[in-house]
C-alpha cells in the first residue's frame, strides 16, 4: 500500500485536478438538453379529464389520451426539429435564459418559485433559532446526558422520516428538519452525509414504497383504472423491508465515519459546523442550558406538530408550511430577546433573519438553475410541443413485444430515467401512467405492477438527480457538493435498485 509522502496534501496529488462546482455540471447538463433539441424532434399529445375516488370523494385529474401522440410537421410532412437559440426576447427560453426563466417559473404551490421562497423563508427563521443558541446549549446537553446512546437515534429518526414520505409524502418538508439535525449529528461525531441520509433519503424510499401517498400512489392508481390504495399489504411489507434497509445501512456508515471521520466525503465541508461549535466552545462559550433554550426548543417541537398536523389533517402545502416556520422564528426571537440569550436584542431578530436566509440563497439558485433544464427541453406539458414528449413515446413504443417480466423491469428503468426530467411524482403519473398503463395490458403486466414500477422509479433516482429541487436543497443545507454526494450515493443507491428490480419480478411473476 502506497502512503503520502510528508508534506503531499491530497491537492497536490490530484495534480490540479478539481471536482467542478456543482453550478458547473448543472449548465452542462442544460447545455446537453440544449443539444438535444437539434436532434430529436418535438411532439406532443391530446389529453383528457378522468375521475377517481379517494377516500370516499370523486377526483378529476388531466391525463395523456392513449394513442394520441403525433409528430409536430413542417410544410413537406416532415417532423420537425427546432434546436433552442442561444438567446430568446420576450420572455421566451433560450440556452443562456434558462437561469432567469427557471427562477420564476411555476408558481408558489411547487417548483420553482415556490420552493425557492420556501427555501429563504425557513432560512430565515433558522437564522432566528439559531441566533438564540438554544440549538447549541440543547445538543451540548443532550450529548452529556445521552452517555453514549445517542446512536439509537440514528435508526429512530430514519424510520420516522420514512413513514412522512410514506403517509403523505414528505420531501420539501425535511429541510427545515434537516436545518436542525445537521449541527446535531455532527456534534455527535457522525457527518453530513448522515443527516441527509436521515432525513432526505429515508422520506425518498418511504414515498416510493408507500401505500397510500396521496400524490403518487393515488394519482397513479385513478389513472391506471385499480381501486385507490389497493395493494396495501404487498407495499407495506415492501415498505418495512426497504425502510430497514435504508436504516441498517445507514448506521453501518454512520458507525464508521464515527470511528474514522476523514473517510467521509463531506469531512471537509463538515468543518464550517466543526468550527462553528468550536468557537462557541473557545469563544464567548455555550450559555448554560436554561428556561430560555427551552422554551424555544418547546417552540421548535410545537412548530413541527403543527406542520405535521397541518400537512395530513388540512393539507397544508409550501405556502401554509413556509407560514407556520416563519411565525415559528418569530416567537424564538422574541422569547430569545426577552430571555436575553446570546445578548439578543430586537434588532437581532431581523439581523439573524437576514443572514439565515442570505445562507440559502445558493440552495435557491439552484432549485431555478435545475427547473431551466426542463424548460430547455420545452417544458412538461404534454399538450405542446417538446423534445421531451417525443423522448417519453419513443420509450414506450420500444417495450411493445417484450415478455412481461422484461417488460416491467424496463418500465421501473424508464421511470427511473424520466425522473430525471420529472421530478414531480404527480407531474410524472399524470405525463407516464396513461400510457403505462395500457401498454401493460399489451405485455401481460397487472397495471398495479405498473404502478409500483413507477413509485419505485420515481422516488429513488431523486437521490442523485440534479434537477430534484428537494436534493440540492437538502446537499446546500448540509454544504454539500452535489458530484461528492454522488461519490458517496452511487453505491446505496446500487443496493435500492437491485433490490427494487427483485421486487418488480416478484410483484410480476406473482401476478400483484
Amino acid at each position: 500500500m502506497s502512503k503520502k509522502k510528508k508534506g503531499q496534501t491530497l491537492e497536490s496529488m490530484n495534480k490540479g485536478f478539481s471536482v467542478p462546482d456543482t453550478y458547473i455540471i448543472i449548465f452542462f447538463v442544460v447545455c446537453l438538453a440544449a443539444l438535444l433539441t437539434y436532434l430529436i424532434p418535438q411532439g406532443l399529445y391530446e389529453t383528457e379529464d378522468i375521475t377517481y375516488m379517494i377516500d370516499g370523494a370523486e377526483k378529476t385529474r388531466t391525463v395523456i389520451k392513449d394513442g394520441s401522440f403525433q409528430y409536430v410537421l413542417d410544410e413537406a410532412g416532415n417532423p420537425v426539429k427546432q434546436g433552442i437559440s442561444l438567446f430568446a426576447a420576450g420572455g421566451g427560453v433560450g440556452l443562456f435564459n434558462y437561469l432567469f426563466e427557471g427562477l420564476v417559473s411555476g408558481d408558489k404551490w411547487g417548483s420553482a418559485v415556490g420552493i425557492i421562497a420556501f427555501i429563504l423563508v425557513i432560512g430565515g427563521a433558522f437564522g432566528v433559532v439559531l441566533r438564540t443558541g438554544a440549538v447549541e446549549s440543547g445538543i451540548m446537553n443532550m450529548i452529556q446526558k445521552t452517555n453514549g446512546k445517542e446512536k439509537l437515534l440514528i435508526p429512530t429518526l430514519f424510520i420516522l422520516f420514512s413513514l412522512g414520505g410514506a403517509v403523505f409524502g414528505m420531501g420539501e418538508e425535511a429541510l427545515p428538519f434537516l436545518m436542525i439535525l445537521v449541527p446535531i449529528v455532527i456534534a455527535m461525531g457522525y457527518d453530513g452525509v448522515t443527516a441527509v441520509l436521515i432525513t432526505y433519503v429515508a422520506t425518498q424510499i418511504g414515498f416510493g414504497t408507500s401505500w397510500m401517498n396521496p400524490f403518487s400512489v393515488a394519482i397513479a392508481q385513478g389513472i391506471a383504472g385499480v381501486p385507490v390504495f389497493s395493494g396495501a399489504t404487498f407495499r407495506i411489507a415492501i415498505w418495512v423491508f426497504f425502510t430497514a434497509l435504508g436504516a441498517a445501512m445507514t448506521m453501518l456508515y454512520a458507525n464508521r465515519i464515527r470511528k474514522n471521520p476523514t473517510h467521509s466525503v463531506s469531512y471537509e465541508s463538515d468543518e464550517y459546523f466543526r468550527n462553528d461549535m468550536e468557537s462557541k466552545k473557545e469563544g464567548d462559550g455555550i450559555q448554560k442550558f436554561g428556561t430560555g433554550h427551552i422554551l424555544v426548543l418547546l417552540t421548535l417541537v410545537a412548530g413541527m406538530v403543527w406542520v405535521i398536523w397541518g400537512v395530513m389533517k388540512n393539507g397544508y402545502y409550501i405556502p401554509e408550511i413556509a407560514t407556520q416556520f416563519f411565525i415559528m422564528g418569530l416567537v424564538a426571537g422574541v422569547i430569545g430577546v426577552i430571555f436575553k440569550l446570546n445578548g439578543m436584542k430586537v434588532n437581532d431578530i431581523a439581523s439573524s433573519f437576514k443572514q439565515g436566509a442570505a445562507d440559502l440563497v445558493g440552495a435557491a439558485i439552484i432549485v431555478g438553475m435545475a427547473q431551466g433544464i426542463m424548460l430547455v427541453l420545452g417544458g412538461s406539458s404534454p399538450t405542446e410541443p417538446t423534445v421531451l414528449n417525443t423522448i417519453l413515446h419513443g420509450i414506450s413504443d420500444a417495450f411493445v413485444g417484450l415478455s412481461g417480466t422484461l417488460a416491467a423491469i424496463l418500465m421501473y428503468i424508464f421511470q427511473s430515467v424520466f425522473n430525471f426530467f420529472v421530478v414531480s411524482g404527480s407531474g410524472q403519473a399524470a405525463l407516464t401512467m396513461p400510457i403505462m398503463a395500457p401498454l401493460a395490458d399489451l405485455l401481460g403486466v397487472t397495471r398495479q405492477t405498473s404502478v409500483l414500477a413507477f413509485q419505485l422509479g420515481d422516488a429513488f433516482t431523486n437521490l442523485i438527480v440534479p434537477t430534484s429541487g428537494c436534493l440540492m436543497g437538502s446537499l446546500a443545507i448540509a454544504r454539500i457538493d452535489w458530484s461528492k454526494w454522488v461519490k458517496f450515493m452511487w453505491k446505496f443507491l446500487g443496493v435500492l435498485i437491485i433490490c427494487a428490480v427483485a421486487t418488480i419480478i416478484i410483484a410480476s411473476v406473482t401476478g400483484f
